[in-house]
């Protein structure tokens, strides 16, 4: 047997990071396991051209350390990938956190054994290791959903997965290239692509949502306003629904304003753009008919800015509320299909038949292609944990446990799994939420957790099935009445054929979600059973 660790931590982006700084803050032993060669997580995997957040840099950043808060500075409103990354470097050296994290290892199984209250980890190395506590910082979008188009690998050029991006960049100078999928990925990159191109044939399915990010260089006046009421603004963000304070949702509800009023409204955070839109109205998540005035503006801003009325008319969404996929941020993603170089193909009028050699063949035609772009999106959610052997009590195996949809109490336990904890897991607000807000709530719930363990000497903490079965359906229940069930959206697993379609994320808001947490660890850890450990 291997080195033995208080925990061990698998992935090293933002929720990793963090972990193992918590816990060395406490005195414990713990080991980070992480597949890429560098930290960064989500940021170090998508380096696809036009990479960016799609929350304002300051807010999307962590809150733990005053001093780190302060001595960094954004050179972008909205921070691109290369950005991130280095960020997230200088957290990594800044508090000492390299030492601890293994790269280029890849978990590929863990086991919990009931004798020692320990979990055995096991990495694709053949190397293993032991430790009291597991933790899943694995991410929400990491593993990307995989092309499975008939006569793809007949193709002779080279293709590529937005998720998978070669850390080189591509140059896709006087190429013929084919992006299959418009989600958040596609529109981030197809006007980047376009500028390099000769020509981009876009594949779109479903046409997504898409507001301006306005980006630039932060106004001077925004950076001395947050560093003179930084933990004012911190504190207002934790306390609104999605985590972000920008979004800054009004109690006004939309038929409570006339349509001048409301157009005005929603006008007005256009300009602001990002997700600003909405929190235009209190009732735009709740009520179809509210939502629908959304829904009527922004088909308006598409058609005033796309030239061609008939593309146009493609690229309006028609079968789902806006906002009830994650709503995409883009720079000039529309304008490009103004472009005399971009065509786009909807497969709703054409289908896809197959990859030929060539190129991109559907019911229609066959466009020739140079190159092909997999803008298809994750296994979002439950993914990265599918793709190990996890193993808790018994022997279950939570891919099984996990067969008809994932079962969680609060997104961060599992019943029959004792000492595996999962940051912003399903059940948790996470892609709902500022995933910096959201990562550091669950981090820090998590290592007191751990450290009200070992204050007690007790060997182990597990959600009961009870716990976990009130959960759920209360997580359910709270989506039900929600704009969410109305798109098939990757927050229900849609996008991943064979998927369970269940309502991953917690839609009731994030301090409605913290106080609950908080509230069950102040109860002694209510909803979980607990085993004391003699040998501790």
């Amino acid at each position: 047997m291997g080195q033995s660790y208080d925990a061990v931590i698998v992935g090293a982006g933002f929720s990793g990071l963090y972990m193992l700084h918590r816990l060395r803050q406490q005195g414990l032993t713990a080991r980070v396991f992480e597949a890429g060669t560098g930290v960064g997580g989500t940021w170090y995997w998508n380096r696809y051209p036009g990479a960016r957040v799609d929350i304002e840099s300051q807010e999307y950043s962590y809150s733990f350390s005053p001093e780190l808060d302060a001595e960094w500075v954004w050179s972008e409103r909205y921070a691109s990938q290369p950005e991130l990354l280095k960020y997230l470097n200088h957290v990594a050296d800044r508090f000492g956190l390299r030492d601890g994290i293994q790269f280029e290892t890849r978990v590929t199984a863990a086991h919990f054994d009931e004798a020692s209250n320990r979990w055995t980890v096991t990495t694709d190395r053949g190397e293993t290791v032991t430790a009291r506590y597991c933790v899943m910082a694995t991410g929400v979008l990491s593993v990307p959903n995989e092309p499975a188009f008939p006569g793809q690998d007949s193709f002779q050029g080279p293709s590529w997965h937005t998720g998978r991006w070669p850390h080189e960049g591509v140059d896709f100078a006087g190429q013929r290239v084919a992006v299959i999928g418009t989600g958040s990925s596609a529109i981030q990159s197809i006007p980047q692509i376009a500028a390099q191109a000769d020509h981009v044939t876009i594949f779109q399915r479903t046409p997504n949502f898409s507001v301006p990010a306005h980006n630039g260089p932060p106004d001077p006046a925004v950076v001395a306003d947050w560093a003179a009421n930084r933990e004012q603004y911190r504190r207002e963000a934790r306390e609104t629904g999605f985590g972000i304070r920008m979004v800054d949702g009004r109690e006004t509800l939309a038929w409570d304003e006339d349509e001048a009023t409301r157009r005005a409204v929603y006008e007005a955070r256009w300009q602001v753009g990002g997700f600003a839109l909405l929190g235009a109205y209190g009732d735009l998540t709740s009520d179809l008919d509210a939502n629908a005035t959304a829904v009527a503006f922004v088909a308006d801003k598409i058609r005033g800015i796309v030239k061609d009325p008939a593309t146009a008319e493609k690229l309006v969404p028609k079968t789902f509320p806006i906002g009830a996929k994650r709503l995409c941020v883009d720079t000039g993603y529309y304008d490009t299909f103004n472009r005399d170089n971009v065509s786009l193909v909807d497969l709703n009028d054409e289908p896809l038949v197959e990859i030929v050699p060539t190129g991109v063949r559907t019911s229609a035609a066959t466009y020739e292609a140079d190159a092909i772009v997999y803008a298809i999106g994750f296994d979002a959610m439950t993914g990265a944990l599918g793709k190990i052997d996890i193993r808790g009590r018994g022997g279950a195996v939570l891919k099984d446990a996990w067969a008809a949809g994932p079962r969680t109490y609060l997104g961060l336990m599992v019943a029959g799994f004792p000492n595996l904890f999962i940051v912003t897991g399903p059940g948790s607000p996470s892609v709902l939420c500022n995933m910096a807000v959201a990562i550091e709530q669950h981090v820090e719930w998590i290592s007191d957790c751990i450290a009200w363990m070992g204050q007690r000497q007790l060997g182990a903490i597990e959600a009961t099935e009870a716990a976990q079965d009130e959960w759920v359906a209360h997580v359910n229940e709270v989506a039900e009445p929600t704009i969410f069930p109305h798109a098939n959206s990757w927050y229900l697993g849609a996008n991943v054929p064979g998927k369970p379609r269940v309502f991953m994320p917690y839609i009731g808001g994030f301090p409605v979600y913290r106080d609950k947490c908080n509230e069950v660890a102040a109860a002694g850890y209510q909803g979980f059973a607990l085993t004391s450990d003699a040998r501790l």
